[in-house]
């Protein structure tokens, strides 16, 4: 197993420089670098304060009776580095991630890790509780389906779960906003933000029921789509399990069904599932949907993501990307650990 950890990490190390480099060759080809996206934001506000000339960004080179000169310009391509060839560009930076050091963002004048960390608390608020919602709900449901396979509750559920799976979240976040966040009938949810602005005033309790009264919206239009997959796939992974030949062995013995279902098809049906709390766990913790933070005014990591894209922040980018794999790749680690942990049958290294 030691053998098979080490194997697993030092493959870390090529797969992350294999992403990198795909993303960071992409990024080269990209019209509208961060030069150019700077030369852009001093040009509006140079007209803003009643600046004149003619201004244009072609091909990376600027020209402009007023504003940026050649010289200004090339300080800036200095200053972000791009006075370098490409390749020298790309070693500095993995000798950076090497020690952790994410860069500075162009535009936030923050540091990577600084700005990922400003705003986790929206992504863990909307991705933990969605997820633990999620599973709660899920899991349970899922079960009770396999057990009443083909009954009424069975076929009414898929039907629900399945309508609420059709309905993308983005679309009923606009309905629950229009229906009651003041739209055209109640006002009963807020906008924006995770809090009040009076939260700090507010005793443990408020704290709490202010903040869940914040999210209810939100989470709601993640977590409505999110129960098909796992309560279908907890009803498949049980009904696989029950129609086993061991089952039909354990009920010839007398066994009654509470002992057969609970000491022997839930163990074995939970295998599947309990390998995938790692991965859908941490996950969470860095889900970001851009439409739902849009719409109900969430500052998260889908949002900051958006931003760098649309305004070649490439460090803010390549920072988060090599944070995320990474974390990625040790909780795929962490999941077939748990295939061991799970189920001692499971060896992957041939004696």
């Amino acid at each position: 197993m030691i053998v098979y950890v080490l194997k697993r990490l030092l493959l870390m190390v090529p797969t992350l420089v294999g992403i990198l480099l795909v993303t960071f060759l992409i990024i080269q080809f990209v019209p509208g670098g961060p030069v150019e996206q700077l030369v852009l934001e001093l040009r509006g506000q140079g007209q803003s304060q009643g600046g004149g000339g003619e201004v244009a960004s072609t091909g990376g080179v600027y020209r402009g009776a007023q504003g940026v000169g050649q010289e200004n310009l090339a300080e800036i391509r200095k200053l972000y580095g791009f006075d370098k060839p490409a390749h020298e560009r790309f070693v500095e930076m993995l000798l950076r991630y090497a020690r952790f050091d994410l860069g500075t963002s162009y535009f936030h004048h923050k540091s990577v890790w600084q700005l990922i960390a400003e705003k986790l608390p929206v992504s863990i608020s909307l991705g933990v509780w969605s997820f633990l919602i999620s599973y709660l709900v899920s899991i349970p449901l899922g079960i009770a389906k396999a057990v009443r396979n083909g009954s009424r509750f069975d076929l009414i559920t898929s039907t629900a779960i399945l309508v609420g799976y059709a309905i993308p979240g983005f679309v009923l976040g606009v309905a629950l906003l229009v229906l009651f966040g003041g739209g055209s009938f109640l006002q009963l949810f807020p906008l924006r933000g995770l809090t009040s602005d009076d939260f700090d005033k507010l005793s443990m309790v408020g704290k709490v029921l202010d903040y869940f009264w914040h999210l209810a919206m939100p989470l709601l239009c993640l977590v409505v789509g999110s129960f098909a997959v796992t309560t279908m796939l907890t009803k498949n992974v049980f009904l696989e399990e029950i129609r086993k030949q061991y089952v039909l062995t354990a009920r010839a013995k007398g066994l009654s069904e509470r002992r057969v279902f609970y000491k022997h098809v839930f163990r074995n049906a939970l295998i599947p599932l309990v390998t995938a709390f790692p991965a859908a766990f941490v996950g969470a913790f860095f889900a970001g949907s851009l439409l739902i933070e849009t719409l109900f005014s969430l500052d998260g990591l889908g949002l900051l993501s958006y931003e760098s894209v649309m305004r070649r922040d490439y460090p803010v980018v390549l920072g988060s990307l090599y944070v995320f794999s990474l974390i990625g790749l040790l909780t795929k680690l962490v999941t077939d650990l748990c295939y061991v942990w799970v189920d001692p049958r499971v060896k992957f290294e041939s004696r």
